[in-house]
């Protein structure tokens, strides 16, 4: 089940890039970016209401915990800045290599509270076999 459900995010995040770059080149990057945050704000709400889900703010949680938001704005919006010149496929890929970088880093070190899971000869293959597939799409 996890994994279909992250294969859906994968198709999720393509059309996503796809209708926020084409709103952007309409009203503007920084316009769009405020325009998706709201919309995305009302649908949380409107999950969280049939769901009867409350917020609490603990002072046990770091205060870097809350900011994974302001993260997700300039994700949005530097998608929308590269959708203009690179279509929507460029984006992603080139975003899901900087996860992958990302997450490899995070897991060799163990930072935010992560697991430390080591990065070993085995990954670095996959990660090769990755970067190739992308360099080979920016170059053709």
């Amino acid at each position: 089940m996890n994994n279909i459900l992250s294969l859906s995010i994968g198709a999720l995040i393509s059309i996503m890039i796809a209708i926020n770059g084409v709103l952007s080149s309409s009203i503007g990057n920084y316009q769009s970016v405020v325009i998706i945050h709201i919309v995305g704000f009302i649908t949380m709400i409107l999950v969280l209401i049939p769901n009867k889900a409350r917020i609490n703010f603990s002072k046990d949680i770091p205060l870097y915990l809350y900011s994974a938001g302001a993260i997700g704005v300039f994700t949005v919006l530097f998608n929308n800045i590269g959708f203009s010149v690179l279509g929507v496929s460029m984006p992603l890929a080139l975003g899901l290599l900087g996860q992958s970088l990302t997450s490899i880093i995070i897991d060799h070190f163990g930072w935010l509270g992560m697991k430390v899971v080591k990065f070993d000869i085995k990954k670095s293959f996959g990660l090769l076999l990755i970067t190739s597939g992308i360099i080979i799409m920016t170059i053709f």
